[in-house]
Formats: structure tokens, C-alpha cells, sequence
């Protein structure tokens, strides 16, 4: 069965999605799409994809597929999702998933009505450190979680020159911010290690609003969260302990502590090494390799080569006429929406917000 492909966004899709489906056996990339017609032609022209637009419903129009890929700004994926579905593809939509949960649960209802194989670009979860992470917690290794420490600090917005004016990820009206960003990320690793989670306590800020294009010195006003910290009080009852920042000047990177009552956890992205120490015992590596890194074209860094074993497992469920068995489906996305919007209200309103 050869699986027509379309997607739409030519930026995260050139990186990622282009170099996996490229290593997926009878996967014909027919068509791509993005709002600027010059950036889609790059990409056909780098990918030997046919076709491409600047119009992503006249793609759709012209090119019957059986997988659509979303990699677009977040307003665009709630009416983009729909329509790929009601054109009988199956869809893998980009982090996070809408703009709301009420768009998310949309998605998620006509994915299920139509019977359509879904997945959220959550691809973190085919990390096989991760992937261990969530066996260490399952199988008691560390006992009991008490509580988890994720911290995540970069530099991307924290020079007010580091974005050029209309940058869709500095804008909330667009859905940016690093919540959605970084954000969702997190809060998608938190409930695959350990469940749902029941109420969050959280502060979302613009500590960079004042900005100035690099390139023409205009001067712009960001609207989208650069920083975001929150507390989750999870079903499990351990408590988590996030802080993300794109406001500062220097990068400090990811870093993952997960303490249990007989051993601890760590996970740093600076070095990709996955620490194990039980109760009484020194620190060990116990890191995983990813074989999917060893494969050609695909570029170097987690999330490009972690985005391979999303592609293998949606490929193969198309071809299978299965659910997804590995992943973040769109029930994950919706539900990983419900955490954002609950720590938006929660910073606005200044209080925790308890999770139905």
C-alpha cells in the first residue's frame, strides 16, 4: 500500500517530517503547502515533492491523499485538521494541538467519528531515554514518585532584537507562546510518566514585550508568554515543579529530576544522559541510543530524530487499519490542552485550578 502524503507547513516539516517520511518504504509525498509559495517550493524542490502552493485548500482539492501533516502556527490547526479529515485523511497535527480545549475536543470528536488515525507531534515519546523513563517509574524501580523538577531555559526571545516583527511564536493572537511551545512538551511527558493530573497552580508572563526587528529596526509589541512556571498536583499524588523561560540571555538547556522514595531520576538535554540511582547507591548511566539516528538524511538532535519513530508508528497503523498503539493521540493533545488552559486561568486568576 502505498500512502499518499500531503503536508502542509514548510518549515518543522522540512526539518523533520520530510527527512522521516523520505525513510518510510511506499510513502509518495504528492504535494506541500505553505503561506509563503516560495518556502514550498524549496521544500518540493529539495524533497522531489511534485507539487506546490501557497493555498493549503486548493491542495487539498487537487490531491486525493491518505495522511495530511500540520506543521503550521496554532491558529491554523483546529480548521485545518477538520478539513484534512472531511478529505479522508488521516492527520498528525503539530504541538499544541488548537487554541483551546473546545477546538481540541472538535478535532479529537471528527477524528473518532470518521475513524481516522490521529497523532500529536509529541514526538518525545519515541525517545527511548524517555520511553525508559516511564518503565524506571512503572515497574517501581524508584519506588514511589514524590515529585519531579523540569526546568527549560533558553535564549530565543531574550534579546528584544531576536525576532523579527509579525514572529508568529511571540504572538498570542497566533497561538504562540512558550507555553504552547515548550510547554505542552512537558505536560505531555508528565502525563505519560505518571498519569493525569488533577490541578495546576501557574503564572504565565510577557517579561519581553518591547521588541525591535533586527533586520528594518522596527519596533513591535510581543503579545505571547516568554516565561511560564507552574506547579501540577498529579492523580498520583506526586507534585510537579515546571519553569520554562525563553527570556533569558544565555541557554541553559532542558533538565528532568524525578525523585522517588527508593531512587532518583536524571535527564539533562545537554548531554542526553539518562542517570539511575537507587537508595543507597551512586548515580548510574543507564542512557539508551536511538537506532533511528544511524539512518540517512535525517538531521541531528532529538526532536528530528525522535519525529522518525512518530512517522513509523502512524505509517504503519494506516497500513494496519489500527488506532495508534505509541503516541500522543488527539485524546492526549485534548487533554494536554486542558492543563494550558487551566494554568492560564490559574495566572489570571491567581489560584489553583482543579482538573475535572
Amino acid at each position: 500500500m502505498t500512502i499518499r502524503t500531503a503536508i502542509i507547513g514548510a518549515s518543522f516539516a522540512r526539518a523533520a517530517y520530510l527527512p522521516a517520511l523520505a525513510t518510510i518504504p511506499d510513502v509518495e509525498v504528492v504535494a506541500v503547502a505553505s503561506a509563503r509559495l516560495e518556502s514550498a517550493q524549496a521544500a518540493a524542490a529539495a524533497f522531489s515533492i511534485p507539487h506546490a502552493y501557497d493555498d493549503w485548500r486548493t491542495m487539498l482539492d487537487r490531491h486525493p491523499v491518505d495522511l495530511v501533516g500540520i506543521a503550521t502556527p496554532v491558529i491554523y490547526h483546529a480548521p485545518m485538521t477538520l478539513a484534512a479529515l472531511d478529505a479522508g485523511a488521516h492527520v498528525i497535527c503539530e504541538k499544541p494541538m488548537a487554541m483551546n480545549a473546545a477546538e481540541a475536543r472538535q478535532m479529537l470528536d471528527r477524528a473518532e467519528a470518521l475513524g481516522r488515525v490521529h497523532l500529536i507531534g509529541h514526538e518525545l515519546r519515541f525517545n527511548p531515554n524517555r520511553r525508559k523513563i516511564r518503565h524506571l517509574i512503572a515497574d517501581g524501580t524508584i519506588g514511589t514518585v514524590r515529585h519531579v523538577n523540569i526546568v527549560n531555559i533558553s535564549a530565543t526571545w531574550g534579546d528584544p532584537a531576536s525576532r523579527p516583527a509579525g514572529d508568529w511564536w511571540s504572538l498570542a493572537e497566533m497561538g504562540g507562546g512558550r507555553l504552547g511551545a515548550n510547554g505542552s512538551h512537558q505536560i505531555d511527558l508528565l502525563r505519560f510518566w505518571l498519569g493525569e493530573v488533577a490541578a495546576v497552580s501557574g503564572e504565565v508572563r510577557t517579561l519581553v514585550p518591547d521588541r525591535i526587528d533586527p533586520r528594518t529596526g522596527e519596533r513591535w509589541t510581543a503579545t505571547a508568554d516568554d516565561m511560564v512556571g507552574f506547579a501540577a498536583e498529579m492523580q498520583s499524588g506526586a507534585l510537579a515543579s515546571v519553569f520554562l523561560s525563553g527570556a533569558a540571555r544565555h541557554n541553559i538547556g532542558n533538565s528532568v529530576q524525578i525523585f522517588g522514595s527508593e531512587g532518583t531520576i536524571l535527564l539533562a538535554d545537554r548531554d542526553e544522559r539518562l542517570l539511575l540511582a537507587r537508595a543507597g547507591e551512586e548515580f548510574q548511566d543507564v542512557s539508551e541510543t536511538d537506532p533511528n539516528a544511524a539512518l540517512p538524511g535525517i538531521g541531528q538532535g532529538i526532536w528530528n530524530v525522535s519525529f522518525v519513530g512518530l512517522i513509523q508508528e502512524v505509517t504503519a497503523a494506516i497500513r494496519e487499519g489500527r488506532a495508534v498503539r505509541q503516541g500522543a493521540t488527539f485524546a492526549d493533545g485534548w487533554r494536554c490542552q486542558l492543563v494550558m488552559d487551566a494554568i492560564r486561568q490559574s495566572s489570571q486568576e491567581r489560584r489553583w485550578i482543579a482538573l475535572a
